[in-house]
C-alpha cells in the first residue's frame, strides 16, 4: 500500500518479478467502514481541478494496463535568493530538472532566473516519460501566466533534443480521457502514423516548440 498522509486514498501497487514486472494498481478510500475501492480513480483525481489557472495540466498515465489521468500543477517564479529552486512533488527531480533544461535551451523559456515548483495534485504520483510533454507544459503555461485549454489532455516523453517521442498504450490513454469528457488530446506525431480513428480529436506534435505553439500560440 502506498498512502500520503493527509489523504484518504490508498494505492495498491503489485509489481510480479517473476515473469516481469506488472506495476497494476488499485486506488481504495479510507471512510469509517473501512477501506472501499475508487471505481473512477481518473474522476477522483481530477475532482477538485481548478478551472482557468495556468500552471495546471492533465496528463494520461498508465498503471500497468490501466489509464489513470493525473493533474499536474507547476508555478513558476522569480527567484528571490541566489540559486534558484527547483522543488517536486510526485515526479521525478532529475527527470524535472531535466525538462526544465530542455523548455529553456529549446523552446527558449528563460527559467535560469526562476524558481520552479512541480506538483502532482491530489497526493499521485507519476513514473513513466509519457508525462514528460505535461511538466513541460505546465512549466510553461504558469511562466507566461496563460492557462491550457481546460478540455485538454497531453501525453508524450520528452527527448533532449526537444523532440516529443512515441509512447505506448495510446489508445487505452486516450479512451479514458473522451470518457472523461476531454475533447482534445496532444500526442506525439509519430503514435498517430496507422492509427484507428481516436476517440477524440488528437493533435501530433514533433517537437517542444509545436507543443507549445499549438497550445500557448
Amino acid at each position: 500500500f502506498e498512502s500520503e498522509p493527509h489523504h484518504a486514498y490508498r494505492v495498491l501497487r503489485a509489481v510480479k518479478n517473476r515473469f516481469g514486472s506488472t506495476n497494476e494498481i488499485g486506488v481504495f478510500e479510507m471512510g469509517e467502514r473501512g477501506l472501499t475501492e475508487v471505481s473512477n480513480p481518473s474522476g477522483f483525481f481530477l475532482a477538485e481541478r481548478p478551472a482557468g489557472a495556468a500552471g495546471s495540466v492533465v496528463v494520461a498515465s498508465l498503471e500497468g494496463t490501466r489509464p489513470l489521468l493525473l493533474e499536474l500543477q507547476a508555478l513558476v517564479t522569480r527567484a528571490s535568493f541566489g540559486t534558484p529552486r527547483r522543488t517536486v512533488l510526485g515526479a521525478d527531480y532529475n527527470r524535472v530538472c531535466l525538462l526544465l533544461a530542455v523548455l529553456e535551451k529549446r523552446a527558449g523559456v528563460p527559467l535560469a532566473s526562476q524558481d520552479v515548483f512541480v506538483n502532482v495534485a491530489g497526493g499521485g504520483r507519476v513514473t513513466e516519460p509519457a508525462a514528460d510533454l505535461g511538466i513541460v507544459l505546465a512549466a510553461a503555461s504558469s511562466y507566461l501566466d496563460r492557462p491550457l485549454p481546460a478540455d485538454l489532455v497531453v501525453l508524450g516523453e520528452v527527448g533532449l533534443t526537444g523532440e516529443v517521442r512515441a509512447v505506448a498504450g495510446l489508445e487505452l490513454r486516450l479512451r479514458e480521457a473522451a470518457a472523461l469528457g476531454f475533447r482534445t488530446a496532444l500526442v506525439p506525431r509519430g503514435s498517430l502514423a496507422d492509427r484507428a480513428k481516436p476517440p477524440l480529436e488528437a493533435r501530433g506534435v514533433a517537437t517542444v516548440t509545436d507543443a507549445l505553439d499549438a497550445v500557448l500560440g
